[in-house]
């Protein structure tokens, strides 16, 4: 008898799902997750696709599947051969996974800037991480142009390109709209997020445009120091940037070959301060017990708007692009946050997480 209702309580549980092949079968069909305070807040239901759950802990681990394989049915890569990629770090870390899942090497250039425990966990990873000084894409020493041309000086070597490679656009196009449209049973009417190579904001569009037959509405999600709010805004008549911000991987300069084919389809933009993407990062932390990256805080800012600019009622999903584990020796420090001035950003009772000196 004990058993029997142990079988059933278990049950409820488990589903159907076979046992992946390895690591690169359980990339995607991560859950989408209700966030609870905010959807009360406005009366939507506010929904983040939690892609801190992929396999290699980032939304990134589906692009860095999807450019690796391309290459694969392309010949430009062959057993035992080299992936290379310019990379501010979790399209880095996909690639190192799935390279050490496939056999290949892996060799990864990225801006010095970025946080040491995504360095450290490239290496971990068997990745050969060569950081380099952050400048401008138009420099010839940005990390992405050292990296094609490490790439064409070796034999049997591919760089994967992920800005402007449209495979990483696809990669959203075949899985992540596809997820969410199944996940909300097509009641869905907005979605948001930001872009770092625009795969995930341009697929993930592109896809939900197409289902709804144009009812669900996209905004774009920036950062300061980004040229997208002000391109989207001005109907692309201006690309201006200023200032910068603390949060890795996202904002651009340009308008990546990934982004260009479904800009269009983007119908507005919100430029997120960090401050309030700090203010959200530490308050699902608080309120929900989700522990987020600074990104996935942004997109989340993003989401609470445009909830409010829909109306009470609507669903609006944005990406959970990873957790904090990443970048928690500056998020959760006060001397960091205090060098950036942003201490004062945290409200006094969520003050107790800053728990690193």
């Amino acid at each position: 008898m004990l058993g029997r209702r142990l079988y059933s309580t278990a049950a409820r549980y488990v589903t159907a799902a076979r046992p992946t092949d390895g690591f690169v079968g359980a990339i995607g069909n991560t859950p989408l997750v209700r966030i609870g305070s905010l959807s009360r807040e406005t009366g939507c239901e506010i929904l983040g696709k939690a892609e801190f759950m992929n396999p290699g802990g980032s939304v990134k681990d589906r692009a860095a599947l999807f450019v690796v394989e391309d290459a694969e049915r392309r010949g430009l890569i062959r057993p035992g051969g080299t992936i290379v990629e310019g990379t501010a770090g979790n399209t880095g870390i996909g690639l190192a996974h799935v390279c050490r899942a496939k056999g290949y090497k892996c060799v990864i250039y990225m801006p010095d800037t970025q946080s040491r425990e995504k360095m450290d966990l490239l290496r971990m990873l068997g990745a050969d991480v060569r950081a380099v000084p952050a400048v401008a894409f138009d420099n010839p020493d940005n990390y992405n142009h050292q990296a094609r041309r490490h790439a064409e000086a070796l034999d049997n070597a591919a760089w994967t390109n992920q800005f402007d490679n449209p495979t990483n656009r696809q990669a959203h196009i075949e899985t992540t709209g596809p997820e969410i449209w199944a996940q909300t049973g097509g009641r869905v009417d907005g979605f948001t997020c930001a872009t770092g190579t625009g795969g995930t904001l341009a697929g993930t569009t592109r896809f939900l445009k197409e289902a709804s037959d144009g009812r669900v509405r996209a905004f774009a999600a920036d950062p300061p120091g980004s040229v997208i709010y002000s391109y989207i805004r001005s109907g692309g008549r201006t690309m201006e940037r200023g200032g910068s911000s603390i949060t890795e991987g996202i904002g651009q300069g340009r308008i990546t070959a990934n982004l260009q084919p479904d800009i269009h389809l983007v119908d507005d933009a919100l430029k997120i301060p960090d401050a309030d993407t700090l203010r959200m990062l530490y308050r699902l932390l608080d309120e929900e017990g989700i522990y987020l990256g600074a990104s996935s805080a942004l997109n989340v800012v993003a989401a609470y708007e445009m909830a409010k600019a829909l109306g009470p009622g609507k669903t609006v999903v944005t990406i959970l692009a990873d957790g904090a584990y990443r970048y928690q020796s500056r998020l959760f420090s006060r001397a960091w946050l205090e060098s950036k001035g942003l201490a004062d950003a945290i409200p006094a009772h969520l003050q107790k997480y800053v728990v690193l000196a």
